[in-house]
């Protein structure tokens, strides 16, 4: 009976990380897109 408390939060931990990285993944491509806008800006 104790594994069962001990699954749920390793796999909610492993979720976590997971949707962390995305969201991580996209805010890099945002700022990427950004920077790339004000260099078409500054030529």
């Amino acid at each position: 009976m104790r594994k069962k408390p001990w699954a749920l939060t390793v796999v909610l931990l492993v979720s976590s990380l997971l949707a962390g990285c995305n969201t991580m993944h996209g805010a890099g491509k945002d700022i990427e897109r950004g920077g790339e806008k004000i260099q078409e800006q500054a030529r």
